[in-house]
């Protein structure tokens, strides 16, 4: 694996619990003033070697680079969540709850933390795709250092800096740094807790562990039962680990979950404190409760599949199961060096011994193991909505695995049986990665060669000649690089290159699949044996037109899903409109005498009249339409007020076994009998292509 690093790097002793204390590279204190350390930036520390913080410096530019590349050829992104930013930078009412528009008539479907950031954004720099998307980019930075500052802590730069690598090369993290769905910040706020949960192992430190808990509220809050997934992986290591009494233990994990729940429970109730009538209804809720959305489509129904919408174990992403995470929707995605992680995991609790309770080692291979393991099982077994991208949750823990073991096992290397481990790893990470190149045959097809010859030199000098090792060592390192990093970086570079939009972006390239396809689908056909339907709502502006998304910006959904396509029958479940310019003006026209310029069926179509024009446009059953909300008499009275000036016709709508969310029949009937009320008695007129009703008085 990465494990064969020159010495300036990984060569230092086995960390034991009393000289990782007194071993310089991990001081706290330095015998420099902050003014003289300011002064030499690219120093460091005054114990760190020459080389620390240039890599760093090298490592984190490089990471922005990649991930800010051409950034706004995405255009809006997801639109969905693009409007709903948009919307929190005109209402600050709408910004506190999610709302998809400013007037505040339904949310999104997940709770805020991630949209206060592309809010505020909007406000600062106006709305445009590098003020939505920019704020992610640079959350993955932060992500990248953070996991680099954690590692090097107890392991030293070089197990640091490779772990940083790692999660900057991962596909699916290159993809959703460039994305605006809440992933980005979900991300960030765990890796920043797992750097306090560190923290607090050092010194048993009751503030480090509650403050670890409480950015798990923030993460709860970003993308709600999710972020919990780590919690197994913090509270373990603190129980096993931290160097205190069992009975103090117990206590500081008492109160951490305290300062979880105050940190993710103040918004959850004031959101159900709150008189209906004064918020908007809660999107992707049965009944306008938030807790019905945690504990159902955003919680337990995400594990047992009992929601409108869910996939089955031959569903859209593959059979559940042990290696759902390898198959041709996930494999391109994270999976490259899951199995180096998880053998250098076993490699490293093996080098670990019979080692104390409170060894650092050990605690920190627990810590990364068990997030790895719980991630990877619940996106494996799960019976509910799961999508590829979700996979990115797992790669800091892969990225600070690979950094760890790598290194514990470099300093072992004089064992013969440690280097033929070392051979062996780097051989299994070649052949997966050969596996996963060969999925894509016509796309860079010299790369299998590549990887198979430096896999063949890194092998063959690890379990060498020590001269062979020593003289070629700067070959060897290369190798093991190469065979290791060669296919992800690759599929990193190929994302980056391409323009990502819709609701479930896909990493890699598109080379291998259906022509055109992004998101793993095929042309014509949605995931399932779900058909494309025939194009509805709105056509694509030419150049210039007015209303027209950004520069580059796709459809609204992912390339390769017809335009229109219906998901079991829905609608236009995951393509945001793109208005033309006749619309887009007819909307705009005295739009300051309606709350909602438009109505339209679903979330998703609503999204991109509402960007175009930057008025209210009405969700009718929020994200794809399923959501109850609103009824029939309700839809009626906005329109005798005057609340409404048109509603478009051709949205996405109704629930059944493709959608998402929702309440299934009963939902699809509130949305279909608004639409024939609204067809039975309004007069239908032609406008770009999109089919409009005149609501007015």
């Amino acid at each position: 694996m990465i494990s064969v690093m020159n010495t300036t790097l990984l060569d230092r002793p086995i960390i034991t619990e009393t000289d990782f204390d007194r071993a310089p590279q991990h001081s706290e204190t330095s015998s420099e003033s902050p003014g003289q350390r300011w002064r030499r930036p690219w120093r460091g520390r005054a114990d760190d070697a020459r080389w620390v913080r240039p890599a760093l410096i090298t490592l984190l530019v490089a990471t922005a680079g990649l991930y800010l590349w051409g950034l706004g050829a995405s255009g809006w992104a997801n639109s969905f969540y693009s409007a709903a930013a948009q919307a929190g930078s005109q209402s600050w009412k709408a910004m506190f709850f999610g709302s998809s528009d400013a007037a505040n008539f339904i949310t999104v479907d997940k709770p805020p933390a991630a949209l206060w950031m592309m809010a505020l954004s909007v406000r600062m720099f106006g709305l445009n795709s590098w003020s939505l998307l920019v704020p992610e980019a640079l959350m993955g930075v932060a992500s990248v250092g953070v996991l680099c500052a954690t590692i090097k802590r107890w392991f030293g730069a070089g197990a640091g800096l490779i772990a940083g690598a790692v999660l900057a090369l991962t596909p699916v993290a290159t993809l959703m740094f460039r994305f605006n769905n809440p992933d980005a910040m979900l991300v960030l706020v765990l890796v920043v807790a797992a750097y306090c949960v560190t923290r607090a192992l050092e010194a048993a430190s009751t503030k480090w562990i509650s403050v670890a808990f409480a950015l798990v509220g923030l993460g709860f809050l970003t993308k709600m039962m999710q972020a919990l997934l780590v919690l197994p992986a913090f509270g373990i290591v603190y129980l096993l680990a931290a160097q205190s009494p069992l009975r103090r233990r117990l206590w500081q994990l008492v109160v951490a979950t305290g300062a979880f729940l105050v940190a993710a429970g103040w918004w959850v109730a004031v959101v159900e404190l709150v008189p209906a009538s004064m918020r908007p209804y809660v999107g992707g809720s049965t009944n306008n409760s938030i807790i019905n959305l945690i504990l159902g489509y955003n919680g337990f129904g995400r594990l047992t599949g009992n929601e409108t919408g869910s996939t089955s174990t031959t569903g859209r992403w593959g059979a559940t199961g042990l290696l759902r995470l390898f198959n041709t929707e996930f494999g391109g995605q994270a999976s490259w060096l899951i199995p180096a992680a998880v053998l250098l995991l076993v490699g490293g609790i093996v080098l670990c011994g019979r080692a104390s309770r409170t060894d650092r080692n050990r605690s920190a291979l627990v810590l990364w193991g068990t997030w790895l393991i719980v991630t990877a099982l619940t996106f494996s077994l799960s019976k509910g909505i799961i999508h590829p991208y979700y996979t990115v949750a797992l790669a800091p823990a892969i990225g600070a695995l690979i950094g760890i073991g790598a290194t514990m096992m470099w300093r072992r290397r004089s064992s013969r049986v440690v280097r033929i481990a070392m051979a062996a790893i780097v051989g299994a990470t070649a052949a997966w990665a050969v596996m996963l190149l060969r999925r894509t045959p016509s796309w860079n097809a010299w790369l299998v060669p590549v990887v198979i010859v430096a896999a063949s030199i890194a092998v063959v000098g690890l379990v060498g000649p020590e001269m062979l090792r020593r003289r070629g060592s700067a070959i060897i390192i290369g190798a093991v690089l190469i065979a290791s990093l060669a296919g992800p970086t690759a599929y990193s570079v190929a994302t980056a290159a391409a323009a990502q939009s819709g609701a479930i972006p896909s990493a890699g390239p598109s080379s291998g699949r259906a022509a055109g396809a992004r998101g793993g689908f095929g042309a014509g056909t949605l995931p399932g044996g779900f058909a494309g339907g025939p194009a509805q709502g709105g056509t694509r502006p030419t150049a210039g037109a007015t209303g027209a998304a950004p520069t580059g910006t796709p459809t609204g959904m992912p390339t390769g899903i017809p335009t229109g396509a219906r998901l079991g029958g829905g609608g236009n479940v995951l393509a945001s409109s793109t208005p033309s310019a006749a619309l887009t003006t007819l909307l705009s026209t005295n739009s300051g005498n309606y709350t909602w310029v438009a109505a339209t069926v679903g979330a998703n179509s609503a999204a991109g009249y509402q960007l175009a024009t930057g008025d209210p446009v009405m969700a009718i059953g929020g994200f794809n339409g399923s959501d109850p909300w609103p009824t029939l008499a309700a839809f009626q009275q906005y329109v005798a007020n005057g609340r409404i000036h048109y509603f478009i016709s051709g949205g996405g709508g109704g629930g059944g076994a493709g959608g998402q969310g929702g309440t299934g029949a009963t939902s699809t009937n509130v949305s279909s009998q608004i639409t024939a009320w609204v067809t039975a008695h309004y007069t239908a007129t032609t406008i770009g292509g999109t089919i409009v009703y005149d609501l007015a008085p």
